[in-house]
């Protein structure tokens, strides 16, 4: 990177992200919601599937780039990022699938196979992928490609279930809550790695969240209760701003600066899955 690309996008002088608190679920699962159908909301309703790409870009560039300027975690720019990705990478898996023919079962195992990619790559460069290691950019860059692959893929996995599956929508969303509870159960009953739990927590939110947005938005033709998109993506918009209104002003969601030099400190190494992520 120049030096003129540095200054305009500094190196972190601490973690990144927000520590993981029962209020990060509520949000990450609102902003899935949220993504969902304001994606669908500017793909129908405003009648140009172009002007409705255009806008989901320019909406990811801005927050991808409040994101990086930023050099430590601030929570209106880190939920701005992960509410974008929810709405862009919600525009490309349905793109994939109306426009290059993808069946749903395709772009699933797709996105699947990105997904374990860019894990892959993560961990043979860094040696961790650990939430609490994210304090350099370029494990910052490898957290939100994850980010952006889990969207996407649990994007294509709720519209599997919903139609291709013949579930519908409130039976997806009833499925996902069950399965979102695997991890956690297997966490703290079975001793199951919390790098793993979260990260399989982490992809089940996108499904679950977008599963009841299209229930309560979607007419009665296609199981849904008809809401409408545009007041769906409101209603969680607003709530979310709300609580990352409430955790920018509390700082609750702030890691622990121990934890983060105690990361600066370790070899890579000895940066195994085995980290605590919670």
């Amino acid at each position: 990177m120049s030096s003129r690309a540095r200054r305009f996008f500094p190196e972190p002088v601490a973690a990144k992200v927000p520590e993981i608190t029962f209020l990060f679920w509520v949000i990450k699962i609102l902003t899935t919601a949220g993504g969902e159908a304001t994606s669908d909301y500017l793909a129908l309703d405003l009648g140009s599937r172009l002007e409705a790409g255009c806008i989901e870009v320019g909406i990811f560039v801005v927050a991808l780039v409040c994101q990086f300027r930023t050099r430590r975690y601030v929570a209106p720019a880190y939920w701005l990022l992960a509410y974008a990705i929810a709405i862009f990478g919600t525009g490309v898996a349905d793109a994939m699938h109306l426009f290059i023919g993808i069946p749903y079962a395709g772009t699933t195992v797709l996105w699947a196979v990105v997904l374990a990619l860019v894990f892959w790559l993560w961990y043979r460069s860094e040696h961790t992928l650990s939430i609490h290691s994210i304090y350099t950019q370029r494990r910052e860059v490898y957290y939100w490609g994850v980010v952006f692959a889990t969207f996407a893929l649990g994007t294509a996995l709720g519209d599997f279930t919903a139609t291709a599956a013949h579930l519908g929508y409130l039976a997806s969303g009833i499925l996902f809550f069950v399965v979102i509870l695997i991890p956690a159960l297997f966490w703290s009953r079975f001793g199951l790695n919390s790098v793993v739990a979260f990260w399989f927590a982490y992809v089940v939110t996108r499904p679950l969240g977008a599963s009841f947005a299209d229930y309560f938005s979607k007419p009665h033709s296609l199981s849904g209760v008809n809401y409408g998109d545009a007041t769906v993506a409101l209603i969680c918009t607003i709530i979310v701003a709300v609580l990352v209104g409430y955790l920018a002003v509390t700082r609750r969601d702030i890691q622990r600066p121990q934890e983060s030099e105690a990361w600066r400190h370790r070899e890579p190494a000895v940066s195994t899955l085995a980290e605590d992520d919670t």
